[in-house]
């Protein structure tokens, strides 16, 4: 444990853990691991070499689990993990993990099985950078708004450059197969770094009070503040790797630039609580049923 450390390696997102071992932390290292993800908004630990067991149980060391998707089948004999396979899709937009329930995950986990020799990185963004971004203005209008966010659109699309046509289409028929709108702060309060940060991403389709045109307009200049190269970690995948990131206060995109090769990893996310404004307001449903069948936190609800 004397080789511990945790690296900086963006300026404003993401640091790199070296020196541990995830499947045995003392309560103390846990707790720095901890403390780094809320100042780094990403972890990443090179070279894990980790089973599903121990990616399940490091991940359970941050709260209760959620099972793997909405609608999305899970991992053979275990609930708790989504494959993330170039074969069935391409998530090649920017997102925050399952905005569109009302509770959506606090923390999630990404481990390398498959990586191809080149591209296949994930991209992921500090919302909390891009909110100070804004101009005075903008950050005003920002703190009164509210998106409606869905997974009933295109999330995943076909005709990418890989992938089997039938199992991409077998996924967004899954995908879909029950939806839910939910009305989002765009400005969320981090609940533990109490930082405001823009909580919108590709699963925010409209503002509440606006037509589509124009929530689309204002959506699109808040979500430009995101993307801006100062506020983006790019992580360049080795196999055994496991990242961490806040999904309460990040986006994350993963470029579908490896034409036809696999790629591969495994995802498993922390239960999170419902989103509050700068007003003190939380998030409602506005279509669907709860998400209790995925989430323990809409069960506590």
């Amino acid at each position: 444990m004397s080789e511990f450390d945790i690296r900086k390696v963006g300026g404003r997102i993401g640091a790199e853990v070296v020196g541990v071992d995830v499947r045995d932390l003392s309560d103390e290292i846990f707790g720095e691991i901890h403390s780094a993800l809320l100042e780094h908004k990403v972890l990443g630990f090179r070279g894990q070499e980790l089973s599903d067991d121990d990616q399940l149980a490091f991940a359970g060391r941050f709260g209760p689990l959620t099972g793997a998707h909405p609608t999305v089948p899970a991992v053979d004999g275990r609930p708790e993990i989504l494959p993330v396979d170039s074969e069935s899709g391409r998530s090649n937009q920017w997102h925050t993990d399952v905005t569109f329930i009302q509770s959506p995950p606090k923390i999630s986990t990404l481990r390398g099985l498959v990586i191809p020799p080149y591209g296949g990185n994930t991209l992921i963004a500090n919302t909390a950078a891009a909110y100070k971004d804004l101009p005075e203005e903008l950050r005003a209008l920002a703190d009164r708004l509210w998106a409606v966010h869905t997974n009933d659109y295109d999330y995943v699309r076909p005709g990418g450059s890989g992938g089997d046509p039938d199992k991409v289409a077998e996924h967004r028929k899954a995908f879909v197969s029950r939806t839910w709108k939910t009305a989002h702060p765009v400005v969320r309060v981090h609940p533990e770094s109490s930082e405001r940060n823009l909580y919108i991403g590709g699963f925010a389709q409209k503002i509440v009070g606006l037509s589509s045109r124009e929530g689309r307009a204002i959506l699109d200049i808040l979500q430009s503040y995101v993307t801006r190269p100062e506020n983006v970690l790019r992580w360049v995948w080795q196999p055994g790797d496991l990242v961490v990131f806040d999904n309460r206060i990040t986006q994350h995109y993963a470029p579908d630039d490896y034409g036809d090769l696999p790629r591969l990893l495994h995802r498993v996310t922390v239960a999170g609580g419902i989103p509050v404004g700068v007003d003190g307001k939380e998030s409602y449903r506005l279509e669907g049923d709860d998400a209790s069948h995925y989430t323990p936190a809409e069960k506590a609800a």
